[in-house]
């Protein structure tokens, strides 16, 4: 019966042999980082193509210091003559990323913020002094400029096709000890509400970020720029600037700095379109049946885009542009992200009719845009 059963079992246990060898050498390696063929994962690859891009920032800030309580001296209140005003230098530091030949860079807003001076220090040692080129508060971001040769700018990548559960790596100056890489994944996508800015739209990773970190690079495995490292989750409960990381760390997506960096660069501003409503939450129904969250418009700006498209009060926005709208706050960051003078399309529910409107993008001013209610 073994001598039957021989002819068939070894050309089976060869072809299996066959398969195991090409799954080794050919499917297996397919998606992950080089060497990983070898049995050692790496990302060295990823992190030389993006290091020489990120920098090191250095901050000076003048600071008047007032009178101490504790050392008032009598001879001087006897006499009337005025206490003179001490002075001290406050140093901070952080990270920025180079995003053109031209020198610019991006940074956090609140890296820079009243600085005096502000140096960069480049990966291959050499420094230059940068200015200001604009700021945006509302996304705490900022474009700074160099006059330097031989930049490498970062490779960009696309926020929107980011996932939950991708690698990624953290670049910056931790503490000041120069360029230091930590690595993470996607937690999650399109956090919101943790800090005062107008605009959040966070990707949220658990690579350690410390001080330093902040205006530094979120890369993918590729080396290509995902986001700009901004924000922890501190043991206090409430979002801040990079100090002491605990795994909570938040990124400003690539597709949004780069929004606000262009207007920075060609404007002094960041020029952001306006619909002129405000919106809540609601649900309406679904045309696989149920229920969809839509946004229900709790009142419409006079004289906006909005009103001048035919929106009333009390309507459902189900979809705009053809994408559905669930989340008043990322609504309000896609509209602002359109030019002024754009045309966009509004699907839209008047109590049982369903109605096609279309809208001229304005221009946002101060206190004006889509406001959401909860």
């Amino acid at each position: 019966m073994n001598k039957k059963l021989t002819p068939i079992i070894w050309p089976a246990t060869a072809g299996l042999l066959a398969a195991l060898l090409i799954l080794d050498l050919w499917i297996l390696p397919l998606g992950l980082p080089a060497d990983a063929a070898r049995g050692r994962v790496s990302y060295a690859i990823a992190v030389q193509e993006a290091t020489p891009s990120v920098v090191s920032i250095y901050t000076a800030k003048l600071v008047q210091e007032g009178p101490n309580p504790l050392l008032k001296d009598l001879t001087f209140r006897r006499s009337g003559e005025p206490r003179p005003q001490r002075q001290r230098i406050e140093r901070s530091l952080g990270s920025g990323v180079i995003m053109t030949k031209q020198g610019h860079i991006l940074t956090n807003n609140h890296v820079i913020a009243d600085a005096d001076a502000i140096q960069i220090m480049l990966n291959d040692g050499r420094s230059a002094n940068a200015m200001v080129i604009g700021s945006d508060s509302a996304t705490d971001l900022a474009v700074l400029q160099i006059a330097l040769t031989d930049l490498q700018p970062i490779n960009l990548g696309d926020s929107d096709t980011a996932r939950v559960g991708d690698v990624v790596l953290a670049i910056g100056n931790p503490l000041g000890f120069g360029h230091s890489v930590t690595q993470g994944i996607v937690s999650a996508l399109g956090r919101f509400g943790l800090q005062l800015d107008t605009y959040e739209d966070y990707i949220q990773t658990d690579a350690i970020i410390h001080l330093g970190n902040s205006g530094g690079a979120l890369i993918d495995t590729s080396g290509r720029l995902l986001g700009i490292n901004t924000l922890i989750y501190g043991t206090n409960n409430r979002a801040q600037p990079a100090n002491t990381g605990i795994g909570i760390s938040l990124a400003i997506p690539v597709n949004l700095a780069v929004f606000v960096m262009q207007g920075l660069i060609n404007y002094g501003e960041v020029i952001r379109g306006w619909l002129g409503v405000s919106v809540r939450p609601t649900g309406s129904p679904s045309s696989q049946g149920g229920t969809a969250m839509a946004l229900a418009v709790a009142s419409v700006a006079w004289g906006s885009p909005a009103q001048k498209a035919g929106i009333q009060m009390g309507d459902i926005i189900t979809h705009i542009n053809g994408d559905e709208v669930t989340d008043g706050r990322l609504t309000m960051l896609r509209i602002a992200m359109l030019k002024p003078g754009d045309n966009i399309a509004i699907s839209l529910q008047r109590k049982q009719q369903s109605l096609e409107l279309n809208a001229v993008v304005g221009i946002l001013k101060d206190s004006q845009g889509l406001k959401t209610s909860r």
